[in-house]
C-alpha cells in the first residue's frame, strides 16, 4: 500500500533555538513543526506503528572549519527527536535513500524545516528527480534574510521554484486538517 514519508529537515538547535543564530521565523517553524509531528504521530499510532506515515529526520552536518553544525555538538542536535524511526539524510548525500523509501512503499514526500533555500529545496529537488510526489508545507519552512530579501520573500521564491518543478505547495494547516479528516498523511 502506498505511503507518505514526512521529512523533518534540519530543525537543529543552532538554526531554530539559539537566539544568536536562529532563523528569523524560527518560532513559526517550531510551532508548525510541533503540530505537524503531533498530528502525523497520532495518525501513525491510531493506524498501527508500521503504517503511514514514515517520519524521516534530516540532520545537516558540517566540519569545524565549515560551521557550527558539527556532529555531536549541541548546535547540531535536533529540536525534535525521532521515536525509534529510521533517520535519513538528503537524497544528494545518501544515494540509497530513494530505494529504501521505495522498498517501504513510499510514493510521496512531505517536506518542511530549515533552510528553505538550502536543504529544504535540495531535498525536495532530489525527491522529485527520484520520481517521488513532493508536497512542501508552506509556513513550516524558513531561512535567513539574504541579498536584500526577507526570509519570507525567499520562502515564496523557493515555493515557486519547487512548484514549477512539479512539487505541490500547501499551507501546513490545510494539510494537517486533511490528514485528520482522512486519518492518513497524503
Amino acid at each position: 500500500m502506498p505511503r507518505s514519508a514526512i521529512f523533518v529537515i534540519d530543525i537543529q538547535k543552532h538554526l531554530a533555538v539559539d537566539p544568536e543564530t536562529r532563523v528569523p521565523q524560527a518560532d513559526r517553524v517550531i510551532k508548525a513543526s510541533e503540530e505537524i509531528l503531533q498530528t502525523a504521530r497520532s495518525i501513525k499510532d491510531s493506524n498501527g506503528n508500521s503504517s503511514d506515515p514514515l517520519i524521516v529526520f534530516v540532520q545537516h552536518e558540517e566540519t569545524p572549519n565549515d560551521g557550527a553544525l558539527v556532529k555531536g555538538t549541541e548546535p547540531w542536535e535536533l529540536v525534535f527527536h525521532p521515536r525509534a524511526e529510521v533517520e535519513g539524510d538528503t537524497f544528494k548525500s545518501n544515494r540509497d535513500l530513494a530505494q529504501r523509501l521505495r522498498d517501504a512503499n513510499v510514493t510521496e514526500i512531505v517536506a518542511f524545516g530549515i533552510q528553505s533555500d538550502a536543504c529544504v529545496e535540495a531535498t525536495c529537488t532530489g525527491a522529485l528527480a527520484a520520481g517521488f510526489h513532493v508536497t512542501v508545507l508552506a509556513g513550516a519552512h524558513s531561512t535567513y534574510d539574504a541579498d536584500g530579501k526577507t526570509a519570507q520573500e525567499i520562502e515564496r521564491e523557493v515555493e515557486l521554484r519547487l512548484s514549477t518543478r512539479g512539487a505541490r505547495v500547501v499551507r501546513w494547516e490545510k494539510a494537517i486538517a486533511k490528514w485528520v479528516e482522512k486519518q492518513q498523511v497524503a
